[in-house]
């Protein structure tokens, strides 16, 4: 009997393929129908990759299908116990492995999107290395897990297998500290995005630079000095890091200047100002200002505050400041003192 009906197929063997036969056309159907559907509603998303999964998922769906139309087959054919036992469990192992492949093709779409998503600016390389090692970890654990159910349905003792597994993988971890501290600082940084390649940075080391690499065990910096050093990637996370380009791209300059005692600091001010004004890379927002901070040993001092576009362009505009700014006040003849020592000799 097959859906309520009775099958006038008196030879066993005859009945239990008829059986299969028809379970599997009729669920096929279903599966079709349902495939029919979903590709429908998935061709109205803006990814492919749930269109992906629904084509790459049909041959394990099939697979199953064809497995339980045997497993329901079999609960009338004539076997003894010895056998019905080994044929059931065989079945329910290789449904385990159809089951864990359509999980694996599931979970491979959802973390290649998650993947996408959040590593948007980085290098391919970079990418594809994070993809293949995530992919390889979900291998591992899905297996992993397909084993251990296989194990259990035969009646085997998962425990001493556990152990064993327990022993080894901390004997790897052991191993493989230093590595694996390097790929997850890297995976980390990768995900907290908290520096990317362009980046300049300022280490506790004093390490200054440009980000030329992200990678997953460690990170290039170009340095000042056209120099390329690599930082391993566990050391890096460590490390407390500058990122003078976040959350703002622009740059504070302050330029320190003093002038001689008895000059119109008001004068001073508006000269210094409209000076700043005309420098290149430079931005009204925030407002520059020129503030009056002490009267020194030998001179009023002063400095002008203001912003740049950019870190890059910070050091070329401490030079033109200072170059504007001295030349103004020579042409203003506004006289900028130097350091001075009167010694009283006794006769």
């Amino acid at each position: 009997m097959v859906f309520g009906l009775e099958i006038p197929i008196e030879n066993p063997y005859l009945r239990a393929l008829f059986v299969m036969f028809v379970v599997f056309v009729v669920l096929r159907i279903l599966v079709f129908i349902i495939e029919k559907i979903v590709l429908r509603l998935t061709l109205k998303t803006q990814t492919k990759a749930d269109d992906v999964f629904v084509k790459k998922s049909s041959k394990p769906v099939s697979v199953l299908v064809l497995l339980i139309g045997a497993r329901i087959a079999l609960i009338d054919f004539p076997m003894n116990e010895s056998m019905s036992w080994a044929m059931n469990n065989i079945i329910y192992s290789l449904m385990i492995i159809a089951i864990s492949f359509i999980v694996y093709l599931f979970v491979d779409i959802v973390l290649y999107i998650a993947l996408r998503n959040t590593m948007k600016g980085e290098r391919a390389s970079t990418r594809e290395s994070l993809t293949s090692i995530v992919h390889g970890v979900m291998k591992v654990l899905l297996i992993s897990f397909a084993v251990l159910y296989i194990l259990d349905v035969w009646g085997i003792e998962i425990g001493p297998f556990l152990a064993g597994l327990g022993i080894a993988g901390l004997a790897i971890a052991f191993a493989m500290q230093s590595s694996l501290n390097n790929i997850f600082g890297g995976i980390s940084m990768i995900l907290d995005k908290s520096i990317k390649v362009g980046d300049l940075v300022y280490l506790d080391d004093n390490t200054k630079g440009k980000i030329r690499e992200v990678g997953l065990r460690s990170t290039k910096i170009l340095t000042f000095d056209n120099e390329f050093v690599i930082i391993p990637n566990g050391k890096l996370a460590d490390s407390k890091i500058q990122n003078v380009g976040k959350p703002d791209p622009t740059s504070r300059v302050v330029i320190p200047f003093g002038v001689a005692y008895g000059s119109d600091v008001e004068k001073v001010k508006k000269i210094v100002l409209a000076e700043i004004k005309k420098i290149k890379n430079f931005i009204k927002e925030p407002e520059p200002s020129i503030k009056f901070l002490e009267m020194g040993d030998s001179s009023l001092n002063f400095k002008a505050y203001f912003y740049v576009d950019s870190f890059e362009n910070r050091f070329g505009a401490i030079d033109e400041a200072n170059t504007k700014i001295y030349n103004a006040l020579n042409k203003n003849k506004i006289e900028i003192p130097f350091p001075q020592m009167d010694i009283h000799m006794k006769k």
